[in-house]
Formats: structure tokens, sequence, C-alpha cells
């Protein structure tokens, strides 16, 4: 097991990862001081997963009960939000309940949101059962549900306890959920870490394979640079921004195509063709490392041609972009491989231009 650290002060935490984090949760919670959970959850995860997570609590004093909320992207809803706040008041959580977060980006996202406006905000803890989900959403803090009219309009900062990374669950991730968070972890070499982009390229088959050694050296430095730059900028104000590369068109695609019918990695990917062809024109990105970032998505299983819409249609979605300011989408954009830049106000026609070039790829 490895444990990395999130330096936010008081509000800081642990990150775990390794085979059979899992089964010493209930040690965690009770090391916290946490001796009463909830644990959120779907039926999905919970078939695989639920059994010994509420053994690890009971064997650690830890009362547990279970909320179960729908499966898929659709369901990070008010409505579904409603419900689990419902279910909590009726199991009469407290301030001191700890909410459980037991599942993928969805759950984490829906969970902590949860407990970030349950009686003003209690205490939860993100066991992510997702590639994605542990190399990318449970750590941070960024909690929300969707709107009809944008990804994760609706949400808090809302730090975790801890997060419970078992590279166990992996085993049975299908695999196009896989290839899914594999699109994260491309995306924090191709912003923060050249050699660690580098490593991806060489490693990209042992990491569709599901080789452990790969696998946790990716979500070890893929939760390494997160917690850097979230150490540094909480609330992006800043730096923490880079780790959206990408997801301003990502996020347009998933609200325009239906949440649910992309993948949230899938969009990303996608997202990211068009963010690094971008990124030649206004950025000074070689070209030959934009092929590089395409060819490495297109070798981890994800789509690189994103949706043809016309420009005014991708620049609409875009306004609802949570990284909008004065009116403007602000781009997250590479000048290099390893190094991530925002740049606001980018012209429609090199926009045009990026979507085009991204639509043809093969």
């Amino acid at each position: 097991m490895r444990t990395l650290d999130v330096a936010l002060g008081d509000r800081g935490y642990a990150i775990r990862v390794g085979p059979g984090v899992l089964a010493r949760a209930g040690d965690t919670l009770a090391s916290l001081g946490l001796r009463r959970a909830v644990i959120v959850t779907n039926a999905t995860v919970a078939a695989h997963w639920l059994a010994p997570l509420r053994a690890s609590l009971a064997a650690a004093g830890v009362a547990g009960d279970v909320v179960l909320v729908p499966d898929g992207e659709a369901h990070k809803s008010v409505a579904t939000l409603n419900d689990v706040l419902t279910r909590l008041i009726e199991l009469r959580a407290e301030r001191s309940t700890a909410l459980v977060a037991l599942g993928g980006g969805v759950v984490g996202d829906l969970a902590g949101f949860a407990a970030a406006v349950y009686q003003r905000g209690v205490p939860y803890v993100q066991v992510p059962t997702t590639l994605l989900a542990q190399v990318d959403s449970s750590v941070g803090g960024k909690t929300a549900i969707n709107h009809p009219l944008g990804k994760n309009m609706i949400g808090a900062f809302w730090q975790p306890r801890a997060v419970l990374a078992d590279t166990d669950c992996l085993g049975t991730l299908p695999e196009r959920e896989l290839s899914a968070g594999l699109a994260e972890v491309i995306k924090h070499g191709a912003v923060r870490d050249r050699v660690f982009f580098d490593w991806l390229e060489a490693s990209i088959g042992a990491l569709r394979a599901r080789d452990a050694d790969a696998l946790a050296m990716a979500i070890v430095t893929s939760c390494r640079i997160k917690a850097d730059v979230v150490a540094g900028d909480e609330r992006e104000a800043g730096e923490r921004a880079i780790l959206n590369f990408g997801h301003t068109f990502g996020h347009a695609i998933e609200a325009a195509a239906g949440y649910g019918q992309w993948l949230h990695g899938e969009a990303v990917a996608a997202g990211m063709v068009i963010a690094a062809r971008l990124s030649t024109r206004v950025a000074g990105l070689d070209v030959a490392e934009a092929d590089r970032v395409r060819d490495v998505l297109a070798r981890a299983g994800l789509p690189v041609r994103p949706p043809r819409w016309p420009v005014d249609r991708w620049i609409e979605l875009m306004s609802h972009d949570k990284k909008v300011d004065a009116g403007v989408v602000r781009f997250v954009l590479l000048d290099r491989l390893g190094h991530a830049i925002v740049r606001p106000g980018v012209p429609r026609p090199d926009i045009a231009s990026a979507l085009d070039e991204a639509t043809r790829e093969a």
C-alpha cells in the first residue's frame, strides 16, 4: 500500500492506494474518530464490494447503513440528490455521521455533494472503485451534480477525510470503463509531467492488460500530480484549472449527447484531441506532439473523433462551462507536452479550424 498526503492544513487527508485497502476501511474510519457511516453506492458496485466494506466497518465497531442510488451519469441529478438527503433524514444521520462513497465518479460526486450540504456539512470518505475515480474525481474535493444545461454546474468544494483506492476493485471493471479512466491518467501526464507521459506511451499495453505494477504506478503518479496541484490551488483560482484539459469540449459533448451516452473519460479524450489541435494554432504546441496526444488516446481504446456539430453549437454549449469568466471561455491548452496554460478569448476561426481538424481524425 502507498500513502500520499493532500496538504491542505486542517482539511488535509491521506490517499491510500493498493490491494486490500477496502478491507481496512473500517480501521481507517475508526482512526479518524468516525463511529457511524452511511454507505452510498449503486447495485452494480454493491454486488461486488458492499459486503466486504460492511464487514470491515463492523469489525472496527463502525455502525453502517446503506443508501442505494441508480447507476449512471444520467442520475447525477437534483432528483437523486434529494433521494439521498431524504434517506439521511429518515436514518437520523447526524453531523458526526460519515458518508462513504463506494463507487465511481458519479457516486463520489453525488455523495460528496450530499455530505457538503446535509446539516451544513458532514464528513465523508471516498472509496473509488473505477480507475477514473481513483486517479481523478475522488481526489480534490470537487463535488457536484449535473444540470441539463451543463455538467457539474451545481456543487461545492468539500474535502473528504480520506481516499481509499483499492486496486483489487479494478479487476471487475469493464474494458470500456478502464479505457475511460486512462483518459484522465493521460491528461495528468500531458498537463504536468512529460516523463510520465513518455512512460504512458511505452506502458499503455500493460495498462490495458491490467498489469498490477503498471496500474499502481499510473494511479499513484496521477494522485501525486493532482494532490500537488490541489494543495496549491484548492478552489481553482489559478493553476488547478489546468486539470480541466479537454474538459471544456468534453463537457459540451456529454451535455449535448445526453449524460451517459459518452462516458466522461471518452468525452474528455475527444476533448483533449480538439484542445491539442487548438494548442498548435494558438499556444505553440508542435504538431507532432499533438499527434502523440491523439495516438496514445487511440491506443488506450478511446474515441479520438468528436461529434461533427456546427461551431456555433459548440460555442453555445461551452458558454455554460465553469471556466467562463466575464462571458469569455478560458481554454486549457498545451504549449508543450507536460505543460499547460490557460488562454482566454481564443478567436472563433481558430476554434472552428481545430474542430474541423479533430473531426477528421483517423
